[in-house]
């Protein structure tokens, strides 16, 4: 299969992924509450949720890098993420982190409070690192297309750590 039509699938599987992952999140965070009666259930869906989530952006990346190889002409502009992948991972991390961060308020409390968002940054910063630590090595090899199995599962686990760390905590919060 030539490159071009590489791409081009790899843009549609990306749009269905897009689709399920709309499908998953939204039931995800409908059966939140009720999931984490069950510490394993709670396990097993906020990994699986990661998962997905982090496999999204993988899929999202190596078709960004596909489309700029194969369709986009050769100049410097539309090669600037390509050359500096460190850069663009570390903004795209903090980017998703503080998102996440936001969501997790939203969650909590129905709405964002300026006064408890510094106690939930400080509260989540140990999944916070663990999990940006993972998205920023997915964009980073996908976009420097070094992505290797290895990488893949080091990076799944990782994931696996912040899922029992996240349901842990909030096990742990439930206690108290």
């Amino acid at each position: 299969m030539n490159e071009r039509k590489r791409t081009i699938m790899l843009g549609v599987v990306f749009l269905l992924c897009l689709a399920l992952a709309y499908i998953e999140n939204v039931s995800f965070f409908n059966y939140l509450r009720d999931a984490f009666s069950s510490p394993t259930v709670a396990f097993l869906l906020v990994f699986i949720h990661n998962v997905l989530a982090v496999s999204l952006i993988l899929v999202g990346m190596t078709f960004y890098v596909g489309f700029v190889l194969t369709f986009l002409p050769k100049r410097k502009f539309e090669y600037v993420v390509l050359e500096h992948p460190r850069i663009f991972a570390f903004a795209y991390t903090v980017m998703i982190l503080l998102i996440s961060i936001l969501r997790t308020s939203m969650l909590v409390y129905g709405q964002v409070f300026l006064e408890t968002l510094p106690l939930i940054i400080l509260l989540s910063a140990p999944n916070g690192i663990i999990e940006g630590y993972g998205i920023f090595q997915t964009i980073e090899k996908t976009l420097e297309r070094i992505m290797t199995m290895k990488d893949l599962a080091i990076i799944y686990m990782l994931f696996l750590v912040a899922a029992v760390i996240e349901v842990g905590y909030i096990q742990l919060l439930s206690w108290i």
